[in-house]
């Protein structure tokens, strides 16, 4: 079921990487010696917290209060301490803090999020409660979504070369066809799981979030 690794995220996992590397830019200038692993870091920052995709999605990796506290206090060492590790700590925790911020901007958890159905967009860890979305971006892989990564994409490939350039153009790749197809794989998870939901193992099912299953579901 790999073809639904983005569906119902807010943002495209692309637009959250990209992001990630953008606020490692400013290293690129100020201390080039610790630009490879800022840029790294915040890509990898920038995908965390969709690992939880499958095992309660926006709530079990996504942290945007504790995240945002971790990262500043990252950040304070890494400036205090500049070291590979240290600056490599920071850039993780703030591409996943605003990974986990950002989600609050964009659509619900439902299969289909421009139909606005869902009062979920990311869970609070410190209050207790999910955050309400804004649905300023519309949804992931919506024609503004798609703009943010181009946007994004634009100072990194200016400032960028090698591995890291490739990364972004391939993520931009990766945005376009997802955006394009991004409609018809709600009904084409659905099919999927009706059609071969019978012959797969109850442990794989069990993993499947319910809006794959049925519509209104939110897990």
């Amino acid at each position: 079921m790999t073809f639904c690794l983005f569906l119902s995220d807010t943002m495209m996992l692309p637009t959250h990487a990209l992001a990630g590397m953008v606020l490692a830019l400013p290293v690129v200038f100020v201390a080039p010696e610790f630009a490879p692993v800022a840029l790294a870091a915040g890509f990898a920052g920038g995908v965390l917290p969709d690992l939880d995709m499958y095992l309660g999605h926006r709530k079990t990796l996504h942290y945007p209060v504790y995240f945002s506290a971790l990262a500043a206090g990252a950040i304070a060492l890494a400036l205090a301490v500049p070291t590979a590790l240290t600056v490599g700590l920071a850039f993780c925790l703030l591409g996943a803090a605003l990974h986990s911020v950002t989600d609050a901007f964009g659509g619900g958890l439902e299969l289909r999020p421009w139909e606005g159905t869902s009062d979920r967009a990311v869970y609070d860890h410190y209050r207790g409660r999910w955050i309400t979305p804004r649905r300023w971006v519309g949804y992931d892989g919506s024609p503004g979504d798609l703009l943010l990564s181009s946007l994004l994409a634009v100072p990194l490939l200016v400032t960028v070369d090698g591995a890291f350039r490739l990364a972004v153009l391939a993520g931009l790749v990766v945005a376009v066809i997802y955006a394009t197809v991004r409609r018809v794989l709600p009904t084409l998870a659905e099919r999927l799981v009706e059609e071969f939901g019978a012959v797969l193992p109850a442990v794989v099912l069990a993993q499947l979030p319910t809006r794959y299953r049925q519509e209104g579901g939110e897990q």
